[in-house]
């Protein structure tokens, strides 16, 4: 309007900020569904006390597959927790996603008013999708003879960035909502992603994690044939050794698990119990091959690198590392190399996959869950089955038995198919 001058410019929680001025972030909810515990409470009690989610599968009958076990979600009744209707029209990884988001947000006590939930958005990773909706769909379709008879529901189940959008749409979000998909680095670069938009202002908070579901023939069959997978049929609980001289490959895990990342300010203000702070992340691509780790372990150095550099610490302020360690040959000595070129063989480092398996792109978002409480309750979990050393896997690997130790801050790391190297910093939190 003429003669008057520009209008005041009104604050906005969504400015983004530059780097040197990001807004600090905090875990204030976790939910989790895995192959040891379908809540936060009972995977964390296990997984402390070392307690095997391997077994024979259950899924399907392995008769005749070259490998016959796998760390399947037990005890999981989707239908029983939300409902018949929207869990049959979910496939199982999502079903997961959405679980897990439920203890999450209700764990956080997230406001339910509409702005709040307008700034909040959910990105969830996973590295297959719905591959159990696509293998039933097909085999019907072949013994039938005939395409109409594919459920109306078919696509909206298979594709990745179901999960997020089924969160999304039940709880109100309105902020950023989409799939990561960067194989087993899927959820960690999920989270990273969610801590940047929290950092950057652009959220109040968001829902963020993994969820993977590929026990299936198919999927099975298909990891026998990249012989990627332990063959370990006559004792499956010791087939997940991660830097044992004797692993022979990983153990096919499913689940999922999902953190709330929120502003610090926002959180404290409204009383929210705080878990932990994530101070930031690294990640990088090995450019070597599609499916083998850099042998070098270039590529996992410079995610640890970064993730230091990024979160303004020292390689000596970390106190512990939940590693990747699938139990592959390469990859445990890969990842290995990397850590003590940065770390030395200073500090502790273990393995949550050797209790329950390998959950490809939902590993990261349960590693996370783990990591989140080994800061909060000051506790490593062990590395079980480590009972034959390597020589080319020389670290402090917490073998058998948790540990009582300070846990100021702490690295999670995760390495995928396609050479993604993604790791993420977490900090005790001061408030």
């Amino acid at each position: 309007m003429s003669g008057q001058g520009p209008r005041a410019r009104r604050p906005n929680f969504v400015e983004v900020l530059d780097s040197t001025n990001k807004r600090r972030v905090v875990v204030t909810g976790l939910g989790a569904v895995t192959p040891i515990g379908n809540n936060p409470e009972e995977f964390w009690k296990n997984l402390v006390a070392g307690q095997n989610g391997v077994a024979p599968i259950a899924a399907f009958d392995p008769t005749g597959f070259p490998t016959r076990f796998a760390a399947e979600a037990k005890d999981f009744d989707a239908e029983a927790i939300i409902g018949k209707r929207e869990a049959r029209r979910m496939d199982r990884f999502a079903q997961f996603a959405f679980v897990a988001a439920m203890q999450a947000i209700q764990d956080a006590a997230l406001p339910e008013e509409p702005g709040f939930r307008a700034e909040v958005g959910a990105i969830v990773g996973t590295g297959i999708g719905g591959i159990l909706t696509f293998e039933a769909a097909s085999n019907k379709a072949h013994k039938d003879g005939t395409w109409s008879k594919v459920s109306p529901f078919f696509i909206p189940m298979l594709m990745g960035n179901a999960a997020p959008a089924h969160i999304s749409m039940h709880f109100g979000l309105r902020g950023p909502v989409f799939t990561t998909a960067s194989a087993c680095a899927s959820s960690n670069d999920a989270i990273a992603t969610a801590y940047s938009f929290v950092a950057r202002g652009e959220a109040r908070a968001m829902i963020s994690g993994g969820c993977e579901a590929a026990i299936s023939p198919l999927s099975v069959g298909g990891f026998c044939s990249m012989k990627a997978l332990s063959t370990r049929n006559d004792e499956p609980s010791k087939a997940s050794r991660p830097w044992d001289k004797e692993r022979d490959g990983f153990v096919l895990g499913e689940g999922g698990a999902v953190l709330v990342l929120e502003e610090y300010e926002s959180a404290r203000k409204r009383g929210a119990h705080m878990y932990a702070e994530i101070l930031g992340f690294g990640q990088s691509a090995d450019a070597y091959n599609l499916v083998a780790p850099d042998p070098g372990s270039h590529g996992a150095e410079a995610a640890l690198r970064r993730a230091l550099r990024n979160s303004g610490i020292e390689a000596a302020d970390v106190d512990y590392i939940n590693a990747h360690g699938t139990s592959t040959p390469q990859g445990d000595a890969a990842e290995s190399q990397a850590i003590e070129r940065v770390f030395g063989k200073r500090v502790p480092v273990s393995s949550n996959k050797s209790m329950f398996g390998h959950l490809l792109g939902g590993a990261a978002a349960v590693e996370g869950v783990a990591t989140t409480l080994s800061v909060y309750n000051d506790t490593i979990p062990p590395t079980m089955n480590y009972e034959v050393p390597d020589p080319e896997c020389t670290l402090d690997y917490v073998p058998n038995v948790a540990r009582r130790a300070t846990v100021n801050i702490a690295c999670s790391n995760s390495f995928g198919f396609g050479g993604h190297n993604s790791v993420l910093v977490f900090k005790k939190i001061r408030q």
